[in-house]
């Protein structure tokens, strides 16, 4: 039995499913090495009325410069919260998921440098590090309790990490801030004027709290904003509470095994045999999201722009080593969880496989992939100063990224990478592609939602 919450929103009634929490059957035949089910209690709770607020700040494109992105542009339900393509056009382009191109009128000065992200599951308490590089993770010796690319300067407020994840998107020139004296947040972005008055969050708070359907919902569902102006952080709480609750996966064919209610095709079950096996990939897709959450240089090709600074020619991602400094970090990049993993491509964190398949057999031996690679990415076309493949074109990149590979190549079958592919299907979940509460028919500020 499934456990319903309903939500009020105007005159319409919705309703969400969501898994059970209690004991679970977990089938006597399963490896130890296979977690346990997903419960209830993995993740925290979240607030109805926060998260039916979100959703509509999550898909307005209000809080973007130039009014032109919302959170759902690049983490559209239709592309498995991702955006379709290796390395979209955030600020600057114009269309929806692989079919997104450059806006004739105003030009992108460059890529966004790196695979939009997945959305799954961001409200489990493991998650404690996020984005690529892991550049904004639970800290408990900060007075924030987090340690983000704002060190000393970060605000109080934020509810979670989910939350202040939120803020970097709307700073970016390249995703949703606009570029320099286009608007007033792009302005003050590029001015390096974040907090405080006459900063870029209060000016995306000011512009929600000018409008008075969200003023009232605020009033209603976060009575501690009533009386004064909205801060960012009060948007930046509702909108991880929508895709805390939005997102949350765990109602899989997997799932249904692990706890007892359904079998697993045979293809699937010897897949997820292998996978926790003899295959390894659980070495560090570990744990029930399929994540250790830690860092590994797994050899991924790197295209575009590169993970640099404006005034840099380079166009490398060194990956955790930009946020650690330290050598043994370089073109280390986070383990992604394997939630969904079929719907989400392209892969890899500048999205240089297109086929699921290709990526899992580069995956086994990643330096002879890496010497043998011919560009499998989704890129729509741009022309621009920089080669999209400098950094393989030039040679020195890419043999850097393979002496970082440190582990041993794995030789498999075609027939157990089909098994293997199998058991990542049986990871996808049937709310997917239209998300448990769905997209909004309108949003409070009157602007077009990206469908």
């Amino acid at each position: 039995m499934a456990q319903r919450i309903r939500f009020l929103h105007g005159t319409a009634l919705l309703a969400a499913t969501v898994a059970i929490t209690g004991p679970a059957i977990v089938p006597a035949e399963t490896d130890p090495s296979v977690p346990g089910p997903v419960l209830d209690a993995d993740y925290r709770q979240i607030d109805p009325a926060r998260a039916e607020l979100g959703r509509l700040l999550f898909w307005d494109k209000e809080i973007s410069g130039n009014r032109v992105i919302s959170c759902a542009t690049c983490h559209h339900p239709k592309f498995g919260t991702s955006d379709g393509q290796s390395l979209a056009f955030g600020e600057g382009g114009i269309g929806l998921g692989p079919d997104r191109v450059v806006d004739p009128l105003n030009m992108p000065e460059q890529r966004i440098p790196r695979n939009s992200p997945a959305l799954w599951n961001l409200g489990a308490f493991e998650f404690t590090a996020l984005f690529h590089d892991g550049r904004i993770e639970a800290d408990p010796n900060r007075p924030s309790g987090l340690r983000t690319p704002l060190e000393d300067e970060m605000v109080m407020g934020f509810s979670s990490l989910l939350s202040a994840q939120n803020m970097f998107p709307v700073l970016s020139s390249d995703e949703m801030a606009g570029h320099y004296e286009e608007n007033e947040i792009s302005t003050v972005v590029r001015q390096g004027i974040i907090t405080g008055p006459g900063g870029a969050w209060e000016k995306i708070a000011a512009r929600i709290d000018a409008i008075a359907e969200y003023r009232q919902m605020f009033d209603r569902a976060a009575p501690e904003t009533k009386g004064r102006p909205l801060h960012f952080f009060d948007i930046s709480n509702a909108i991880a509470d929508f895709v805390a609750f939005e997102f949350r996966s765990d109602d899989t064919p997997f799932d249904a095994y692990l706890r007892g209610t359904s079998n697993l095709p045979e293809e699937a079950k010897a897949g997820m045999t292998l996978f926790y096996g003899e295959a390894g990939c659980s070495t560090c897709h570990s744990g029930k999201f399929q994540t250790d959450h830690s860092f590994h240089a797994m050899g991924e090709p790197q295209l575009g722009p590169g993970k640099s600074e404006r005034f840099e020619r380079h166009q490398r991602d060194v990956g955790r080593m930009r946020v650690t400094n330290r050598p043994e970090d370089a073109y280390a990049f986070r383990t992604p969880s394997l939630r969904n993993v079929t719907l989400t491509g392209p892969w890899g964190h500048a999205g240089a496989h297109s086929d699921l398949r290709a990526f899992l057999t580069f995956h086994l031996d990643p330096v002879r992939g890496l010497a043998s690679y011919t560009p499998q990415a989704t890129l729509g076309p741009f022309d621009t100063a920089k080669s999209d493949w400098a950094a393989r074109d030039g040679g020195e990149d890419y043999a850097a990224i393979a002496a970082a590979v440190k582990l041993a190549p794995v030789t498999l079958t075609e027939t157990q990478l089909d098994q293997i592919l199998a058991f990542l299907t049986s990871l996808e979940s049937p709310t997917t592609l239209t998300g448990r509460l769905g997209t909004p028919d309108r949003v409070p500020s009157g602007l077009p939602i990206d469908r």
